[in-house]
């Protein structure tokens, strides 16, 4: 697969961070606009004219020009003083799709890198070379400097990598492969690492993985619906048409279609049908409410929030990593230099801290589902906590406490999400002597997306145990076939709780079960 600066898509980047061994290369148009550039850098170079980055110190010491001669080095003291990351290593699928990204970005042809830069970028990409990257450290602008810098280190044989599960330097691996480390002349340094392409990596994987939270939202809702006996022409197409979101139609379309043949959660006219007549009375009591709570009631307007979202998300995504995201940028056809703020993360910031918020609100409505669920105020005739179904003079009695616990940690993991979807990009610092005096922080905003998604997705998994629980304590074979079969899918793995055990193993399988899409391929009738 060949990359150009201009038709990487999310899809693409997903799949090359998820696997080993991804290999691209560089049109031969994007090879001659690179070429094109750097010839013009050196070309300017000769003049002896000043060139921010180039002949000229970094941020606020872009008053102090070096003569031509220095270039070289420059380049390698800007990455070597830039190696102060902290914090947790990146994850092997955030590094791959970083190396992608800033590949493709240098490929556009704009900043006059050297072609052997963007040729070893996909070499590592190629041989799962993964750089040790610190996740913490970048402002956002100019560019994620910090952790870029430990990609260009590496690249240079300096830094340290992950190769086949070791830790190991960097020059010792590309001898090994009999690959040449990069040297870096004029200005390859600072376009490695003056750019968006690590926050990039974040935000391209956090979309891909909000876009199955919302799938699992809905299979969430409703196999709640059952649990609860809820009304499912709460969904009904009539009622989502007259408000047209795309995103609430296609949640409420889904949800709908989910709880088709379903005899837990009836139709509007089956609920009515179970009232009896007033027949002169003046009151009674329903003997089933027709209309169920907000959480359940306006879940598709609540996840249809965040499918809509995803996408102008994806749209600001495809673009920002099909861009120069750095600075100088060189122009062959006229032999202008233009300095200015690619490198900045405005788009990608407010991409996360939007999506942040929106993740966090599913993590939220989730939990009031489960809430519902699990207390015999309000679960509509269900056992309190879900226990297993017990005589009062049975030794057994009281003695069992279901879920209780389970919905005291799901409480906790929402109010973890709901803490973080605080938007950083109000958090903006001036740095580096008042030069870097407006920063976007979309680093910081992108990983707490991903914190986020991670939360949520514990909140979905605890949520998803006990609403099988309850529809097997209503009857299995009243489910409609689709959500049978998601309950299936999960009693594969986790069996239903007759008595209180340890359950943290029961969440992590359905949390496997949600990242590898298992739960929506069953949902879909593909995956049993």
């Amino acid at each position: 697969m060949k990359i150009d600066g201009h038709d990487l898509s999310i899809g693409q980047t997903v799949a090359a961070a998820s696997r080993e061994g991804s290999v691209f290369s560089v049109s031969k148009d994007a090879l001659n606009a690179m070429n094109a550039s750097r010839d013009l850098k050196l070309e300017i170079l000769k003049t002896g004219k000043p060139i921010y980055g180039v002949t000229t110190g970094f941020g606020d010491s872009v008053n102090r020009q070096i003569s031509p001669e220095k270039t070289a080095r420059l380049q390698n003291e800007l990455i070597r003083y830039h190696l102060n990351g902290t914090g947790p290593l990146a994850s092997d699928e955030v590094v791959r799709a970083t190396l992608l990204i800033r590949a493709n970005c240098l490929a556009r042809g704009n900043s006059g890198v050297s072609t052997p830069v963007v040729e070893r970028l996909l070499d590592f990409l190629e041989h799962d070379i993964l750089p040790a990257i610190p996740e913490r450290g970048s402002v956002g602008a100019s560019g994620d400097l910090v952790p870029l810098c430990y990609l260009a280190s590496a690249l240079t044989g300096e830094g340290r990598v992950r190769y086949r599960g070791e830790v190991r330097q960097a020059a010792d691996v590309l001898s090994q492969l009999g690959l040449e480390p990069v040297l870096l002349e004029a200005k390859d340094g600072l376009a490695l690492i003056n750019g968006t392409s690590f926050s990039a990596a974040f935000a391209v994987l956090n979309t891909e993985a909000a876009a199955q939270l919302a799938e699992v939202a809905d299979i969430c809702t409703a196999l709640a619906s059952e649990g609860m006996l809820g009304n499912r022409g709460h969904y009904a197409p009539f009622i989502h048409d007259h408000k047209p979101h795309r995103g609430q139609r296609a949640s409420a379309a889904l949800i709908h279609d989910l709880l088709q043949g379903s005899a837990l959660a009836m139709t509007y006219d089956q609920v009515v049908d179970l009232n009896g007549p007033l027949e002169g009375r003046h009151y009674q009591k329903l003997t089933r409410s027709i209309q169920d709570r907000y959480s359940l009631r306006c879940a598709p307007h609540v996840t249809g929030v965040l499918r809509d979202m995803l996408e102008w998300v994806r749209t600001w995504m495809t673009v920002e990593i099909n861009s120069s995201s750095d600075n100088p940028l060189f122009e062959p056809s006229t032999g202008n230099v233009y300095s200015g703020g690619n490198f900045y993360g405005g788009h990608v910031v407010t991409a996360m801290d939007s999506l942040k918020t929106a993740v966090a609100g599913i993590a939220d409505l989730l939990d009031r589902q489960l809430a519902l669920l699990v207390d015999e105020k309000f679960n509509n005739g269900l056992t309190p906590n879900l226990i297993a179904r017990v005589e009062d003079d049975d030794t057994e009695a009281g003695l069992q406490h279901g879920f209780k616990g389970m919905q005291i940690a799901c409480s906790a993991l929402t109010a973890e999400a709901l803490k973080n979807a605080g938007p950083a990009s109000t958090f903006s610092r001036s740095t580096e002597a008042h030069n870097q005096d407006k920063v976007s922080m979309a680093p910081i905003a992108a990983r707490d997306a991903r914190t986020i998604i991670e939360l949520t997705r514990e909140v979905a998994a605890i949520h998803l145990l006990a609403a099988c629980q309850a529809v097997e304590l209503r009857g299995v074979e009243e489910m409609s076939p689709r959500t049978r079969a998601v309950h299936a899918r999960i009693r594969k793995e986790v069996p239903f709780a007759a008595k209180d055990r340890q359950m943290d193993g029961d969440i992590a399988a359905v949390v496997e079960m949600i990242s590898s899409g298992a739960l929506t391929e069953a949902a879909a009738g593909s995956g049993l």
